[in-house]
């Protein structure tokens, strides 16, 4: 699935990512999602919230309330604040984005060990 704004929040990841020590990024693989996407506000300002969420505000909504419900059980976020829905909608696209790349290094972790095991 392709999240709106997906491309830009991927990228809001890797310039954060490019940002952190290597031997810091391998020590702290699990929270990654956290440190991103849970210690900082993705946008401030509700004007250039509501900007940013454009005509897809109650699509965007409805994501965050289904994600809620499925993993709390109950809604937490304030949908009346722009800022809110944002960096709520931001943090849930960016669990997707985090597996992908952890997935990717494993992928890439197992290729060299096959091609390590393949030369030896």
């Amino acid at each position: 699935m392709n999240y709106y704004k997906q491309d830009e929040i991927e990228q809001y990841f890797y310039d954060w990512l490019a940002d952190q020590d290597k031997d810091w990024i391998n020590d702290n693989k699990d929270d990654l999602h956290h440190h991103c996407f849970n210690t900082d506000y993705y946008i401030i300002g509700y004007g250039k919230a509501e900007e940013w969420l454009g005509s897809l505000a109650f699509e965007i909504i409805g994501i965050i309330k289904d994600y809620e419900q499925d993993n709390f059980g109950e809604l937490f976020t304030d949908l009346s604040d722009s800022e809110k829905v944002v960096n709520m909608y931001v943090y849930i696209v960016g669990e997707q984005i985090i597996f992908n790349y952890l997935k990717t290094l494993e992928e890439e972790e197992e290729e060299k060990e096959e091609l390590k095991e393949a030369t030896a």
